[in-house]
């Protein structure tokens, strides 16, 4: 494990592989931490690539440099800080794969910042850019259903339970969101200590409120925001990886899923698989990664 400063933070990060070899930046989602990628970080170094693996801000040793900075969640931050990332290592274009958060932050660097990217790996929604301007817009019951989680931390009572909870609220989302995923409570545990970092609680609240428009962001990020907020096409070259039993992105066919997509696009639906695509199907996470980059 190294650290780096990287913008407002210093990130706790893996760097595993050939210092010389492609660079692919693997990227956690919310509740997760980098242990989801330990199978498909061993098959990508073996291959041959760099593999950076950084914990996002509110998860694990990663830490923010000044009590005085918002413990900002929004989606502006997350790209924010993988912009930092990529500048702090000297990295200048790397393959972006990521899910749930971490693959909101791949798509906002993509969507913006697309010559720092050669390739992005996105799972379900695919294009995981939040249109907030619409975010108060009513879905099917099904969908929100599946939302309940985001509508709790709205209140204040959310943000007590998580905080008096947050291994047993975690568990529970990795239930729901992968029903076929028989994971052990030490591989639960493996990840559960990231959430005790001090910022956790606060960055996720604030991210599950900022995308519905009831708090206002990092005055910091409000130019990022204002250029997401047009919906940027994404241009690089792209895989979708969509879990076929995932508990949480409400299902959508092929021709809707790569919607925000101006460049090459294709979509992998997998089946037997949830929420959490690259530590219940490695393989497939490896071989979209490998696919993007053209090495074999």
């Amino acid at each position: 494990m190294k650290n780096i400063v990287a913008g407002v933070l210093d990130v706790a990060y893996l760097d595993q592989g050939p210092v010389d070899g492609p660079v692919v930046v693997l990227l956690h989602g919310f509740p997760y931490d980098i242990r989801a990628y330990d199978d498909v970080v061993a098959r990508l170094s073996h291959a041959g690539y760099r593999c950076i693996v950084p914990y996002l801000r509110g998860y694990g040793p990663t830490r923010f440099m000044d009590a005085a900075t918002p413990r900002s969640g929004e989606q502006a931050a997350l790209g924010a800080d993988l912009l930092a990332l990529l500048d702090a290592l000297g990295i200048g274009k790397a393959i972006l794969a990521g899910y749930d958060w971490g693959g909101r932050a791949a798509c906002v660097v993509a969507a913006l910042w697309p010559e720092r990217v050669t390739g992005l790996v996105s799972c379900d929604p695919g294009y995981n850019i939040q249109d907030i301007a619409k975010a108060n817009t009513p879905a099917s019951p099904e969908a929100e259903r599946r939302l309940w989680y985001q509508y709790y931390l709205h209140g204040e009572r959310g943000r007590a339970g998580l905080a008096a909870n947050r291994g047993d609220f975690c568990r529970l989302l990795w239930s729901l969101w992968s029903p076929t995923w028989a994971f052990t409570e030490a591989t639960f545990a493996n990840t559960c200590s990231s959430f005790d970092n001090p910022d956790f609680v606060e960055v996720v609240v604030h991210s599950y409120r900022h995308r519905y428009g009831l708090v206002t962001g990092d005055p910091a990020y409000a130019q990022i925001e204002q250029a997401l907020a047009s919906r940027p096409a994404i241009v690089v070259p792209t895989i979708i990886l969509s879990g076929a039993d995932d508990g949480v992105s409400s299902k959508r066919d092929d021709r809707s899923a790569v919607r925000g997509f101006s460049g090459q696009v294709t979509r992998r639906v997998i089946e037997g698989v949830g929420h959490n695509v690259p530590q219940e199907a490695p393989d497939t996470f490896v071989d979209a990664v490998i696919n993007l980059s053209g090495i074999v």
